[in-house]
Order: structure tokens, then sequence, then C-alpha cells
């Protein structure tokens, strides 16, 4: 029953925010956030119930995440940047520029260190006030989120490449 939820949860909400995410113009920054705000929201819910955690777990496992979400949503982004610039130059037909793709590619490796490192701060600060398996559980909930947004984008056709920041759309 978890699991339906779950999935129901993920098909509720994922459709509108994949539309967002990379779509989203200067008018359209509100409704995107409103939507982050809804899948956060139902997603807390969804973990409270799931792990059985207490009122006060659950409060600071919010607090856990707002405080890293900052952080982890600018190394994403700088990890897409990377991306499309390494996207560019590796373009068929067009001679790529050794400096630039190895500056590129040592970015993308720094950038995913970063990243690692941050999610292990965010799990050594969780075991302060999470079991073991609630934290096993936790992660396991929110990849299956994750890759349930990814596969929506997919299907809706919203690459993680396919738009640059200047809106245009590119093909990979």
């Amino acid at each position: 029953m978890m699991r339906r939820l779950f999935w129901m949860l993920g098909l509720a909400l994922a459709p509108g925010l994949a539309a967002q995410q990379d779509s989203a113009g200067p008018g359209q920054a509100p409704e995107r956030e409103r939507l982050l705000r809804q899948i956060e929201r139902r997603f807390g819910e969804v973990v409270q119930q799931q792990l059985g955690l207490t009122n006060d777990q659950a409060g600071r496992l919010r607090a856990t995440e707002e405080r890293f979400r900052s952080h982890r949503r600018d190394i994403l982004r700088r990890q897409l940047e990377l991306r499309f610039g390494l996207q560019s130059q590796m373009r068929p037909g067009q001679a790529a520029d050794p400096d630039s793709v190895r500056r590129l590619m040592d970015g993308i490796q720094a950038n995913r260190a970063e990243l690692f490192q941050l999610e292990q701060q965010q799990d050594r600060e969780m075991a302060g006030y999470l079991a073991p398996v609630q934290r096993a559980q936790y992660q396991m909930l929110r990849e299956r989120l994750l890759r349930r947004l990814a596969e929506v984008r997919r299907e809706r056709g919203v690459g993680g490449l396919a738009r640059p920041r200047d809106g245009r759309r590119r093909r990979p």
C-alpha cells in the first residue's frame, strides 16, 4: 500500500514539476516553486509515514533538507553548466579545444566530489536523529522519487542537456 501511495504521489506531482523545470520562463518561476514546495511537502508526509518518524524527527529531517537544499541546487546547476559546455565542445564536425575539454572534465569530476561530500555531511547530520534503517529507507525513497522525476522528464521530452540557459533547444 505504501509503495502504491508513493507512486501515486510521483505520478500526480512529477508531470507538473517536469514540465516546469526546464521551461520555466520569467513568469513561471512562482508556479515552479509552488510545485516544488508541494512535492517536498507530500514527500515529507510519505517519508514520515513510511519511516515511522516522530514529529520531532520529521521536523529535524525537514530542517536538514532545507539547510542542504540550496547548496545541492548550486552544485547541480554548476554540473549542468559544465555539461552544456562539454556538449558544446563535443559537437560533431567541429574540433574540440583539448584545454577546454580538460578543464570541463576536471570541473565535472570536482563537482561530483563536492556533491558526494555534501551527501556525506547530510547523512552524518541525519545519523544524529534517525536510526540506520530509517536513513537507508529515506535514501531509497529519495532515489525513487528522483528516478521517477527523471522518467517523467524523458517521457515528456525534457532532457537534462536539451535546453541551455538562453532557452533554445539543442539536440544531444
